[in-house]
């Protein structure tokens, strides 16, 4: 039996839209308000989705469970199986001392914490982003940056607004990929209008990043290396976006923007040295204080610097070892002949009956009506968590562990996160019953009545899909034929609106709720989800709409105009 999708059961759209918001606005004060831990907010803002799609949206008692089924199954893998052999892989390097050898190897291309966050948040995340997707950037960059002795919270919340500008060309491009099946528009142009809306972006952020960890002074003083930063990767991110493809625009950013600032930074250095290692104006934000401290370049660095200095260039290489060798294996894992060779002899194709291809979706919202397949893809071998942890083995053996204190460690690593899989797992099965039911679609609807605003609440509504999906490439699929239909009602440019969604998409990334809690694992700071969103919020709702206001002038004001065409 097949059931149509209903998005305005009220016969008010503006009403069904605020109904159907319910589930995200339970999950985000209980979060973000009341303080309550992460998996019990998932799981009552699941409970008041299932409420909502059954009674008042009329959505099947089973396909509703079948739908949360689904998403919870993608909740473990590919997300949660990412973070497991993220977080075993960092507790390796920590056991055996070599992380504090890469910390100190890093403090040797600069001891200045901003422009260790440029070099690892925002460019060193990027190629991650590139390559892999899915949480893998965050997990990494935040352990990272942990390792180095940053504060939870600005280790957690700078991770989370640098991975923004790259997030579109993610995994080799998926999201755009996506973006032109569902919508029928070319793929290259959709690639081109991206690369022209988010390289003004890609040149902020780095700015915004120290701005928001340290403070308008402190990012004046270090603007050549941020203009250095944000300039070679916007201007690789455009010209391999439009003159390329979507395919490798952030492996290729990255290396690019990562090599350009190293360079710079043998030439330049700040006239001081910021130390603190949390956020101004969040001085104590892991319960312990760490006053801003500056020192004068040449100051001599602390006794662990002491240490690395005895430190031969073996045990450097040796450090590095296992992250170049997760580099590599996420990059290769990435290569779609890779992925299709390893599926070919190992995917597990398992539609999920009573559900799969029995949803439909209607107009508006489809052009056609479409039917809505759930096949759960269980590509063990394929899947960037299985190259990950393939990885740390390796880098394990290499380390001198035993395959029995391997084995100890993932024991360990696994129950450490337990509940923060558990929130993965309840968070993706919210935002499937989401999709399925159409809630999702009935807020997009609310968002096109907007005439002639549209270019910025269309942008808004990527963003906002991202924020509830946790995917830019989930977004893409959900709002992508809303945006290509709402802009040809409006004399819009389809491709312009398209491609906003990505691009305000890639904004909301930053306060997802799967984000939040990659985030919050990574740095092992267990239930501080709320501090963190409380952290994001602003920076995610103010980029979204300078994206807003960016698209609303591509649509409208000569010259940004003829960045459409």
């Amino acid at each position: 039996m097949i059931w149509q999708q209903n998005y305005d059961p009220f016969g008010n759209i503006i009403l069904s839209c605020l109904v159907a918001s319910i589930p995200v606005i339970i999950m985000l004060v209980l979060l973000g308000f009341m303080h309550m831990k992460a998996h019990y907010a998932a799981a009552c803002g699941l409970i008041s989705a299932f409420v909502i799609s059954i009674f008042v949206f009329g959505m099947p008692m089973q396909m509703a469970g079948l739908a949360a089924g689904y998403g919870a199954a993608f909740g473990l893998l590919p997300i949660g199986w990412i973070v497991l052999n993220i977080i075993f892989l960092h507790q390796l390097t920590e056991e055996d001392g070599s992380f504090k050898v890469l910390q100190h190897s890093l403090s040797n291309i600069t001891d200045d914490r901003r422009l260790q966050l440029l070099l690892i948040a925002f460019a060193f995340g990027a190629f991650f982003e590139g390559a892999a997707g899915f949480g893998t950037p965050v997990a990494v960059t935040a352990a990272l940056l942990i390792g180095l002795g940053f504060k939870p919270l600005a280790a957690s919340g700078l991770s989370l607004i640098a991975n923004t500008a790259p997030v579109a060309y993610g995994a080799l491009g998926t999201p755009v990929i996506a973006l032109s099946a569902v919508t029928g528009l070319d793929l290259l142009q959709l690639s081109g209008m991206i690369g022209r809306q988010l390289p003004f972006f890609s040149f902020l952020v780095p700015f915004w990043l120290i701005w928001a960890f340290a403070g308008w002074r402190a990012m004046l003083e270090i603007w050549p290396a941020l203009f250095v930063t944000g300039a070679s990767f916007a201007i690789a991110q455009f010209l391999v976006s439009n003159f390329h493809g979507p395919w490798l625009v952030d492996v290729i950013a990255a290396i690019v923007s990562m090599g350009s600032l190293v360079l710079f930074l043998k030439v330049w250095k700040p006239k001081k040295v910021w130390t603190s290692t949390a956020l101004k104006g969040h001085e104590q934000d892991s319960g312990t204080p760490d006053l801003e401290s500056e020192k004068p370049v040449g100051h001599e660095a602390d006794a662990g610097a002491a240490i690395f200095a005895k430190n031969d260039r073996r045990a450097v290489l040796l450090a590095w070892m296992p992250w170049a060798i997760l580099s590599a294996f996420v990059f290769i894992w990435g290569i779609p002949a890779v992925k299709q060779s390893l599926d070919g002899i190992s995917v597990v194709k398992i539609p999920f009956d009573g559900l799969h291809n029995l949803i439909e979706k209607v107009p508006p919202v489809a052009a056609t009506p479409h039917k809505e397949a759930a096949v759960y893809n269980f590509n063990y071998l394929s899947a960037t968590g299985s190259g990950i942890l393939l990885a740390a083995i390796i880098a394990g053996l290499l380390m001198r562990y035993s395959l029995i204190d391997l084995v100890r460690i993932y024991l360990r690593t696994i129950y450490r996160v337990r509940y923060s899989l558990l929130t993965i797992v309840l968070m993706l099965a919210l935002g499937y019953l989401t999709r399925y039911s159409g809630l999702d679609a009935t807020l997009g609807l609310a968002f096109a009545l907007t005439g002639p605003f549209y270019p910025m609440f269309g942008t808004l509504l990527g963003w906002l899909g991202v924020a509830i999906t946790g995917s830019d490439t989930a977004s893409n699929v959900l709002f992508g034929g809303l945006q290509k239909v709402t802009a040809q009602q409006l004399g819009l440019d389809p491709v312009l609106m398209a491609a906003a969604n990505s691009s305000g998409g890639v904004m909301g990334k930053m306060i997802d709720a799967q984000s939040i809690v990659v985030a919050s694992t990574a740095t092992r700071w267990f239930n501080h989800e709320g501090d963190i969103l409380r952290y994001v919020f602003f920076h995610s709702v103010a980029l979204a709409v300078l994206v807003g206001c960016l698209v609303t002038l591509m649509a409208y004001v000569p010259p940004f105009t003829r960045l459409v065409y």
